[in-house]
């Protein structure tokens, strides 16, 4: 589907599935490092909207694949070495500011948050419901922007609606199978997760119009 309805329709299922998890697990956020995350995205949104609407958003998708991968395969090959035993300021101001960027370009404000919770080594419970508990305010920010920008419309809405039914079922099912991991066995998904998103991401940005 088109980039400017498959963007504002990540984010309102952003908003649907925070919103759920953060009733459920409310218990073990982070707030600090939520708040701080949030903070800092509020700075890249409208960077975001602004390579939406003017910036050739291949370009923007392949730098974005293609540094996903890199921290990805580094980070299996010495996920030993990597650890943040407390918080680190600047990285937690980076990443917010880029998944604002990344929020308002794509609605794909994931891949830097994933990147500092998994040097945090938070553990799977505290990964789900602090990510999700930046994602909510965040998200509702981010659709705030479609909507000044003219881009949350009635197609993006009637996916939305659509998506839902199948969407809340995986919510649970993803709870279920996020209290049987173990963290190590945890990150070694993520870091794999953030593999494939990234080459997707690159190899969609080099053969594919936006």
């Amino acid at each position: 589907m088109p980039l400017r309805v498959a963007a504002p329709l990540a984010v309102l299922l952003s908003i649907a599935i925070a919103a759920v998890v953060v009733a459920q697990d409310w218990r073990h956020i982070h707030l600090r490092s939520a708040a701080g995350l949030l903070t800092a995205t509020l700075f890249g949104i409208p960077l975001g909207l602004l390579l939406l609407t003017r910036a050739d958003p291949r370009l923007v998708k392949a730098a974005l694949g293609l540094l996903i991968v890199l921290f990805a395969a580094f980070s299996l090959i010495t996920r030993r070495l990597l650890r943040l035993e407390h918080e680190h300021r600047l990285l937690l101001v980076l990443s917010g500011f880029l998944a604002g960027v990344l929020g308002g370009a794509f609605g794909m404000n994931g891949p830097p948050l994933v990147i500092y919770g998994s040097l945090r080594r938070w553990s799977p419970q505290r990964f789900r419901a602090t990510l999700q508990a930046y994602f909510l305010p965040a998200s509702m920010l981010g659709m705030l922007g479609y909507w000044s920008a003219g881009l949350w419309t009635r197609a993006v809405t009637h996916e939305f609606l659509i998506s839902l039914p199948v969407m809340l079922p995986a919510v649970f099912l993803g709870r279920a199978a996020n209290h049987r991991f173990s963290s190590a066995a945890f990150l070694q998904y993520i870091y794999a997760g953030l593999l494939l998103i990234g080459g997707v991401l690159f190899i969609e940005a080099i053969t594919h119009h936006v």
